[in-house]
């Protein structure tokens, strides 16, 4: 672990992200603490997804949804930004949020964290789509059709998260 006791740089930082140097190691994280939280939601036998466009892929991906905590306010809980983001995303507001822990998705390039919820007791309260300037599609896709319903997003030229792994693994492990 040549780089592990190197000095980390800060080689540039904006509002939200920051990069870094370690040694050879170049690398992003998120600024000033904020973290992230990814919710699996799933209403009588469906699961909520979401669609966005992301200007890093130049066109939209299909999501679980997400959001960041305590962007808007320091020390804000993981749970609470996930029940917030869900609610603002898909419309529907969660009776419990559970922790299923800490996931890193590229460790190799960004330092980020996020927290995985799973969602229950969903009721729709509202149409969903963001806040303003987001834009955001909700999809609620029976779970036995998200292989299929992912292949077809593919196709139609869409970009699919990493982390809908954890919804198709029984059919790519299968």
């Amino acid at each position: 672990m040549i780089d592990a006791d190197a000095p980390e740089e800060v080689m540039w930082a904006g509002r939200f992200i920051t990069a870094k140097k370690r040694g050879r190691w170049e690398y992003v994280g998120r600024a000033n603490g904020i973290g992230a939280a990814v919710i699996v939601a799933i209403d009588d036998g469906h699961v909520l997804l979401v669609e966005q466009y992301r200007v890093p892929l130049g066109r939209n991906c299909i999501e679980l949804p997400a959001g960041l905590v305590g962007d808007d306010a320091a020390g804000e809980a993981a749970a609470v930004a996930a029940t917030r983001e869900l609610e603002e995303e898909t419309g529907y507001r969660a009776g419990s949020m559970v922790p299923l822990g800490e996931y890193h998705s590229s460790p190799g390039m960004v330092s980020e964290s996020f927290t995985l919820f799973r969602a229950g007791d969903l009721v729709k309260v509202g149409e969903g789509g963001g806040v303003p300037g987001e834009d955001i599609v909700v999809h609620r896709v029976p779970l036995e059709g998200v292989a299929g319903f992912v292949a077809g997003q593919r196709a139609a030229g869409k970009a699919v998260d990493v982390k809908l792994l954890l919804l198709l693994a029984p059919v790519l492990l299968g």
